[in-house]
């Protein structure tokens, strides 16, 4: 499978966000007909609930689109033994829905608590338990015929390159390589790859405005003030090394996944934002075509699909 091929996209592209307050969201039907019309053949759950949470609705839904199910990012409380109980049938639950949409990829990521993903750092003996809480997740991953990988992400409770690190030691957790917020939270996005290249399973690509981006870091700006003013630009625009970063993971010959989110908020009643959020996956989409090699005798058509 080529590059393009392999890269699917996420409702967050469209503004469709899990944290409350983040923005108009559009309608589920609207969303998927747009990723569609872009050309993408595949898409993340993004917040549980927005699509259905019946396998047979969620697969009819995405099917009326031509779009197949990738995965889903699922918020996970894995280092409190008295939330265990309750993490495991969340994630069991999740596994399902992933599984019985025709996914391949269960996302977690590791929050304080589900209404406030950073309290306060993990204490010493905490880390052991969200890599044994892992453990269990990847096996309920596994069961259900999915791939189980650990997703640092600004504000919550692996965020920075330090505790990413951490968690790949006390445990054996595959990882999301999510350029961006590996570069929010401090990381040589380029190192942390060649590092842990063995361990990625799934790479999130976005590009950063460094600019923006030190003033969401520096507390200047929430992340949703950041992704308003344009945080993450289409890819080949920002500061990232995106170019680089693709050509070492695809001479790795594992023919990753690749999801593209550029993280979007929309006000309600403004008639060109769908358009100028298509525009930019667009853009983005034909970085990562210039990114292939061109086939000997092939001619010069430009293709929207991918």
């Amino acid at each position: 499978m080529n590059l393009l091929s392999r890269t699917a996209t996420a409702p967050i592209s469209w503004g469709v966000c899990e944290m409350p307050g983040w923005g108009y969201q559009l309608p589920a039907e609207a969303v998927l007909a747009e990723m569609s019309e872009a050309g993408f053949t595949h898409t993340e759950l993004g917040s549980l609930g927005y699509l259905p949470t019946n396998p047979s609705e969620l697969g009819a839904l995405l099917d009326r689109h031509s779009l197949s199910l990738l995965g889903g990012f699922v918020p996970l409380v894995l280092h409190d033994p008295s939330k265990a109980e309750d993490t495991l049938a969340s994630a069991a639950e999740a596994a399902s829905l992933i599984s019985g949409g025709g996914g391949q990829f269960f996302v977690s990521c590791a929050v304080s608590h589900l209404d406030d993903w950073r309290q306060t750092p993990l204490t010493d003996h905490e880390w052991p338990i969200m890599a044994d809480t892992l453990s269990e997740v990847g096996r309920i991953a596994s069961n259900h015929g999915l791939t189980q990988a650990l997703h640092p992400h600004f504000g919550c409770l692996v965020e920075t390159a330090t505790e990413t690190e951490r968690i790949l030691e006390v445990s054996d957790t595959a990882l999301v390589l999510d350029t961006a917020h590996m570069l929010l939270g401090g990381a040589d996005v380029v190192d942390t790859a060649k590092r842990y290249l063995d361990r990625i399973a799934l790479v999130h690509i976005k590009d950063v405005d460094l600019g923006i981006a030190a003033q969401v870091t520096a507390g200047e700006l929430s992340l949703m003030q950041g992704v308003q003013r344009g945080l993450f630009p289409p890819l080949g625009q920002g500061g990232l090394p995106i170019a680089e970063i693709v050509d070492l993971l695809e001479k790795s010959g594992r023919d990753l996944w690749y999801v593209l989110e550029q993280d979007a908020a929309i006000a309600e009643g403004d008639p060109s934002a769908i358009a100028r959020l298509r525009f930019d996956a667009c853009q983005s989409i034909d970085f990562l075509r210039n990114l292939e090699p061109v086939p000997a005798g092939a001619g010069t058509s430009h293709k929207n699909n991918i």
